[in-house]
């Protein structure tokens, strides 16, 4: 579906602020691929292709083109969901220059700092609700954490029951670890589920799927039964595809090991874009080893 829009502009119109406007079209209607901006040559000539040129080089449109009385900013599906500007919140994990350095044996790129507070946003507007993402460093987090694992829905895959100490110690290990991200997603601000996000390079899966600088992976668990449907099931797991994929536009593939018995959740992934690979054991566990490359969801399973 190709939808237009025509807009006045003085050229002091930061490119960027066309995101919301095609927010509007990209998020309502899943069945748009690509957009067009359109603007009068008359209204376009102080501008001539500066503005465009930088709207895409900004990421905000795809390419430009002039036609007879117009000059047209092209954007499509898949490269406005790459923009990070309305979802990501501070800065991401590709600002520090590349750096490379050797953890316990393991050549890999010098990571981030870990992030504060809130991390990523966005409304899903076929739910009407609010999707959040942010670190654990809240009043009670541990509490919340402690209740969800021990249910027994939870500790048949990760296996971690135990006191509320075990698992405060287990969260400060993960805090204290530079190659993960702990994480819990909310629906409008209330958490529902906990994420870990790996860099795959300094993962025990890193001999098992030939991982790339900028690789990453995630485990998760879902605490909460009353966000278990089947349209927030897909929103929440295309949120945190997302979201891990908008953090850093070096990481071409998210890579995960579900244990291999996990058979409704890996036919699940492999509905919303996942690429079941091989299986292969951990000391612990026979896994499933399945990728998302960034090139397949931003094409095929963006979030909307």
């Amino acid at each position: 579906m190709m939808l237009q829009a025509t807009a006045p502009h003085d050229g002091h119109l930061p490119v960027q602020a066309l995101l919301p406007v095609l927010a509007a079209v990209f998020c309502h209607h899943k069945a748009c691929r690509h957009a067009s901006v359109v603007w009068p040559v008359a209204q376009f000539e102080a501008l001539h292709t500066t503005w465009v040129v930088g709207a895409v080089r900004d990421g905000v449109g795809e390419r430009f083109s002039q036609t007879d009385g117009a000059q047209v900013l092209h954007v499509s599906r898949q490269t406005f969901w790459q923009h990070p500007a309305l979802w990501l919140r501070g800065p991401s994990s590709a600002g520090m220059a590349q750096q490379y350095v050797v953890t316990q044996g393991k050549r890999h790129a010098l990571r981030a700092p870990k992030p504060v507070g809130e991390v990523y946003r966005r409304h899903i507007a076929r739910l009407g609700t609010h999707f959040s993402l942010r670190a654990i460093d809240q009043p009670g987090d541990v509490e919340r954490f402690h209740e969800w694992m021990n249910l027994d829905s939870v500790a048949h895959f990760w296996e971690q029951t135990g006191t509320l100490e075990e698992h405060a110690e287990y969260l400060k290990k993960m805090h204290d670890d530079p190659h993960t991200v702990t994480l819990f997603a909310c629906f409008d601000d209330e958490p529902f589920a906990y994420f870990e996000v790996y860099w795959a390079k300094e993962d025990r899966i890193a001999p098992f799927c030939d991982a790339a600088d900028y690789d990453r992976g995630f485990h998760l668990l879902v605490g909460s039964t009353r966000f278990r449907s089947p349209g927030r099931t897909e929103a929440w797991l295309r949120s945190i595809i997302h979201y891990i994929f908008l953090d850093d536009p070096r990481t071409q593939r998210i890579v995960g090991e579900p244990r291999i018995d996990h058979d409704r959740w890996i036919a699940y992934m492999q509905g919303q874009g996942a690429a079941r690979l091989r299986e292969f054991d951990f000391p612990h566990k026979r896994a499933v080893l399945i990728a998302f490359e960034r090139q397949t969801i931003f094409e095929q399973y963006a979030p909307w």
